[in-house]
């Protein structure tokens, strides 16, 4: 009876294990905004972060039918789209494409794009499949007569190589050239979570961040175990966080890099859903 019951709970763990690391789910947040405009209330944004050229069914139907069927008004993708280990451009640029099919694409560098060569390559490819590279500047979403500014900028690390202290001054300074785009509500989207304060230092409501991949394994009642640049226990990992009157909201990611398992951390897309107040 005993060999059973054990034998019973490895299948369930097996199962669950395999569930939780190889599909995708969506995460739905509705955010209350100050100053946003009446005509961008119920505005969607999917939210994709930390893809690192991963797959989920054949050319990733699976996760473009969660896209699909979440419909959105623009999609997001917050950097390390490829991963610079086993970089496959090709099946990154299939993905994106396909995403571009489904609404406006917006995207950002991540610090695995920051790493590969082949960089160049890959924002051609972006481009050409009607996906808008936000390196260092801003656009303006318009609806009717109201307008709204999203806004990015590529990875501290392409120029700060591996000087992790030298980010935050790369951040500050992209964001002080951004400064006067941001008249307006703003949505920044950056790669880096552990940057907020940062962030919060300039006129935005909004950040979509990953990189954190939701601490990799994600203890009960604790949380994420270890993100880089944050190390062990990390503040900023999942969800949602605010620094002054900024909010930002952190993906656990899609793929994974150098650790291929995750643990009570399913991937994710995140639905933001924007509401007036």
């Amino acid at each position: 009876m005993k060999k059973w019951i054990i034998g019973v709970a490895v299948a369930v763990f097996g199962a669950w294990m395999v569930w939780s690391n190889k599909t995708v789910g969506l995460t739905q947040m509705k955010i209350q905004c100050d100053g946003l405009p009446s005509l961008f209330d119920g505005f969607r944004i999917a939210h994709i972060s930390d893809l690192h050229n991963a797959e989920f069914g054949k050319d990733n139907c699976n996760l473009l039918a969660t896209v699909r069927d979440s419909k959105p008004d623009i999609i997001a993708i917050t950097g390390d789209i490829i991963d610079s280990r086993r970089t496959d451009i090709d099946s990154a640029l299939r993905t994106a494409e396909s995403l571009a099919e489904i609404a406006p694409c917006y995207f950002v560098t991540g610090n695995h794009e920051s790493r590969i060569a082949e960089y160049p390559e890959l924002r051609k490819g972006l481009e050409a499949a009607g996906v808008t590279v936000l390196d260092g500047r801003s656009v303006r979403l318009e609806r009717g007569e109201n307008s709204i500014i999203l806004a990015g900028f590529d990875d501290p690390s392409g120029k700060a190589v591996l000087v992790s202290d030298k980010y935050a001054e790369i951040a500050e300074s992209e964001l002080c050239a951004l400064d006067e785009s941001l008249d307006g509500f703003s949505i920044l989207l950056a790669h880096r979570p552990e940057l907020i304060d940062v962030y919060a230092n300039h006129n935005i409501a909004l950040v979509l961040s990953g990189h954190a991949h939701g601490g990799q394994f994600r203890l009960p009642f604790v949380g994420g175990l270890y993100v880089p640049n944050q190390g062990l226990f990390p503040k900023y990992d999942s969800g949602i966080y605010n620094c002054k009157e900024t909010e930002m909201i952190v993906s656990r990611g899609v793929g994974n890099s150098i650790m291929p398992v995750r643990f009570n951390n399913r991937p994710e897309i995140i639905l933001v859903e924007l509401k007036t107040k």
